[in-house]
Parts: C-alpha cells; sequence; structure tokens
C-alpha cells in the first residue's frame, strides 16, 4: 500500500487503514551528519569503555549488585546511600529540561542511545546489505525470492548478534567484566536466572531496532511526549523558513526557494515533512538541513532555507533567550546538583550503629549491672579496613566486652554485627548515664559515633 502524505495532523508512520508504514531513510551528507557519526562513535565507545575503566579499582560506572555497591567515578556508594540519587537525578532531569528549552530536543537526535545505536549500527548494516533507500523499499515490496530470503536472513542475523552484544555491555554494569566472562564459559543452567535476563534483553533489543524502531520515541519515550511542554517559540529547533520558501515551486522569480523536491522528507528518519511546522516526531537529527542545503548548493542559492531556529525567529518575529521557565529549570537543576555534592561529602565510608538488643533493658545480678547492645558496622570502601571500638563513659567503672575486645578487619563492601556489653559495679551505679560509642580506622581517626544510655534500677537519692 502506497503511503500517504505527511500531515502535521497525525502521526506520519501510520496508515489511514492503521497500518504500520516502515521508514527507509534516504543517505544524506554534510556538515551535521559528519558531527553526528564522529559523536555516535564518540559515545557507543563511552558506553563500551565505562565498565572497562578502573577508578579507585572499580569500574567508572558499576552498579555492583552482588555486593550492593554503586560504583561511579570514583565515588562508592552502598544501596543505604541510594536515597542520594534523588537529588543527582533530580539535578540531570532539569538540566535536561534546560537544554530542551534552549535547543529543543538535540539529546534525542545526537545523544540518546536508542537513536545512536539505530541510526550509526542498524540501518548502517541494512544499508550494506540491502542497498539504499529506493532499494530497501523495492525489496520490501518485492515477492519473496531467493535473493530476499538471503539478505533477510543475513540482515537479521547480523541485527540478533548486534542486539546480544549490547545486552551483555548492558550486563557488565550490573555484573563485573570478569565475572561475566566466566558466566559466558559455564553451561546456561549454572546462571539461569543471568542466561534468561540476557536472553529476554536480547530478544527486546532485536524487535526494538529490527522493526520497532521510531515508534519507540513516537508511542513510548515519555521524554519524547515532554518535549511538547518544554519547547516553546523561542526554543532553538530545526525548523524550515516559510518566509523564504514559499510559495513552492519551480525555480522562478513567482516562488519562493522551496522547490518542493521533498529531499528534506526523503531522509527524515521519523517520515515527516518538517516544512508542516515543528512536530511531535521530530527528534533534532539535523539531517533535513544537511539535504536542503546539499540542493541548495546545486540551485545556487544560500544555504538555510531548513536551519536550526526559533520559531519566532523563522516566522519574522523577535526571540527571547531568557524566560521565566527557563530560570526556574536552572534554579532547580542548580539546587538538584548542589544538594547532591553536599550530601556526598556526608556520606561517611563506614556504616555504623549501636542498637539495644531486645528484651530486658538491663540484667543485675549480686555485684554488677549489666546492658547489652548490638553493634553493626559495615566497610563501604573498595578495600579492606580495620576498625576498633573505644567505649567512654562517665562512670569510673564502666567496662566493655564484646567487640572492644578486637580489632575487626573488613572486606570491601562487608558487614558484621556483634554485641556490645556494658558493665557497671552494682555499688557504684548511681542512676541513668550516656556511654559514647567510637569506631576509629586503622589510622586512629574517628570514623563514627555514637551515644547510648546505660539504664539500671532507680535510686533513690539519685
Amino acid at each position: 500500500m502506497k503511503p500517504r502524505a505527511p500531515t502535521i495532523d497525525s502521526v506520519t508512520t501510520i496508515n489511514e487503514d492503521g497500518s504500520r508504514y516502515f521508514v527507509h531513510p534516504a543517505d544524506v551528507r554534510g556538515l551535521f551528519t559528519s558531527l553526528r557519526r564522529i559523536v555516535a562513535v564518540a559515545l557507543i565507545i563511552l558506553y563500551v569503555s565505562l565498565p572497562l575503566i578502573k577508578i579507585n579499582g572499580e569500574p567508572a560506572v558499576f552498579l555492583d549488585v552482588f555486593h550492593r555497591q554503586l560504583h561511579l567515578f570514583g565515588l562508592t556508594l552502598m544501596f543505604q546511600d541510594l536515597w542520594l540519587f534523588f537529588f543527582l537525578i533530580t539535578g540531570a532531569a532539569f538540566s535536561l529540561f534546560v537544554i530542551t528549552s534552549v535547543v529543543g530536543r538535540v539529546w534525542c537526535g545526537w545523544g540518546c542511545p536508542q537513536t545512536v545505536f539505530l541510526d550509526q549500527v542498524f540501518r548502517r548494516v541494512e544499508r550494506w546489505i540491502e542497498g539504499d533507500a529506493p532499494a530497501r523499499r523495492r525489496l520490501e515490496d518485492a515477492p519473496w525470492t531467493g535473493g530476499k530470503i538471503c539478505k533477510r536472513l543475513l540482515k537479521h542475523g547480523i541485527f540478533f548478534l548486534l542486539a546480544a552484544a549490547i545486552a551483555h555491555i548492558f550486563l557488565s554494569y550490573f555484573v563485573s567484566i570478569p565475572a561475566l566472562y566466566q558466566m559466558m564459559h559455564q553451561a546456561p543452567a549454572q546462571n539461569w536466572g543471568t542466561f534468561v535476563f540476557v536472553f529476554a534483553l536480547t530478544g527486546i533489543l532485536y524487535f526494538n531496532f529490527a522493526w520497532f524502531r521510531e515508534q519507540f520515541c513516537i508511542i513510548m519515550c515519555p521524554y519524547g511526549r515532554l518535549g511538547s511542554v518544554l519547547i516553546d517559540d523561542n526554543s532553538v529547533v530545526v525548523g524550515y523558513d516559510p518566509v523564504r520558501g514559499e510559495p513552492r515551486g519551480k525555480p522562478s522569480p513567482e516562488h519562493g526557494d522551496c522547490i518542493d523536491c521533498r529531499r528534506c522528507v526523503q531522509v527524515c528518519p521519523t517520515g515527516i515533512d518538517i516544512r508542516q511546522g515543528l512536530q511531535m516526531e521530530c527528534i533534532a537529527c539535523t539531517a533535513c538541513i544537511d539535504a536542503c542545503d546539499e540542493i541548495m548548493v546545486r540551485l545556487d542559492r544560500p544555504k538555510g532555507l531548513i536551519r536550526h531556529d526559533s520559531l519566532n525567529a523563522l516566522t519574522g518575529r523577535v526571540a527571547k533567550f531568557w524566560r521565566p521557565r527557563l530560570f526556574i529549570y536552572m534554579v532547580l537543576g542548580l539546587l538538584g546538583a548542589t544538594a547532591f555534592a553536599y550530601a556526598t561529602q556526608q556520606v561517611k565510608p563506614v556504616i555504623f550503629s549501636v542498637l539495644r538488643m531486645q528484651g530486658a533493658p538491663y540484667f543485675r545480678d549480686e555485684n554488677s549491672i549489666r546492658n547489652n547492645f548490638l553493634v553493626r558496622l559495615a566497610n563501604k570502601r573498595a578495600e579492606a579496613h580495620d576498625y576498633r571500638l573505644i567505649v567512654d563513659g562517665p562512670s569510673s567503672g564502666l567496662e566493655a566486652s564484646g567487640i572492644t575486645t578486637h580489632t575487626v578487619t573488613l572486606g570491601p563492601g562487608e558487614e558484621v554485627q556483634e554485641p556490645l556489653i556494658l558493665t557497671v559495679p552494682d555499688a557504684g551505679f548511681r542512676g541513668n548515664f550516656e556511654v559514647k560509642v567510637q569506631v576509629r580506622g586503622q589510622s586512629g581517626e574517628v570514623e563514627g559515633e555514637r551515644t547510648v544510655p546505660f539504664v539500671g534500677p532507680f535510686r533513690e537519692g539519685r
């Protein structure tokens, strides 16, 4: 079925009968296309390298699910500290809001892994096997012959291998590279949970990159929906200049610069016609800019009929940079980033707590009064560390036993719970008092301190 002409009133990739129109964007050359390719290669290298780059002995980005630790560019946090990422995510979200309000959806077209892998990996493979856009459309409409079957099997076989590779790269952010390598050399039954996860993720990625494609950006991506709210008439977007381009037609003094060649539509990865105005499907990939500039050069006309500009500027109105929404987004983003930076500085490299054991608050015998506590100590460092507990109280007869009698050595992420027994002579007890409990590192520095009440029987006259 022949696809209908792009319209701003409905999704371009859906035909009038509700069927899916599969987009085959044409190849394009130009400055922005070259820059996007360079950025995409750099990002792919970054995505692959982050689990391999070591900072302070751990991967640059590593969510260690087995040891319940998160390593982020040298910062190590336990899962108990993940609340800090509320501030980081808030700051990052509002920073993205600022970028979107200023320059539109550049993240979608230049940095999003969906676009990077689809345009620069999967579609490159597709073009290599099936040819340019017209050849791919002819192959799609052609009957199933031996040649078509071979091309489709080769293409989808490579797609599945690429999806499996991406799934393993994604898994390496949660399982160390050595552990992942060891799992790959073992039978699936030995790590069946991980195997099922990778197999399922491979299937999802294959479905996404082989068929779903731009529909993910249009239907499922929440950021794509937010773009309609974040972008206004002053945002710098990819737009068509109607003042200069209209009316369309053959090159003549009576017509504008647009010759209605539809080259901008042919190269669009979401199939829209940018000349109809900014649309939800536009991901700011700039392919239409390079395509139009190429036509303008051939016609000996100035470039920029389609360019980066605000909707106000494109229609001859005055564009504003500072707007109330932009100021609010910047303030909120700065607050989130500042709160995260401050909170991470307050995070201690040790988890230390002293809690009274269940049961009676105190125990009394003929000569002494005893309080029982449970000490929890966890090492949040990336290396082993020695700890020792020091107890200090106002009573000269206070004695401590249990965890205080020895040095505690904990490996990375290791945790221990041991009893702390505090005892005072019955005759010297004059009333409840507070005891200070400190944990000191192997260099003698105080790394944590807690104050607990020592309780005993009520005494007259205390």
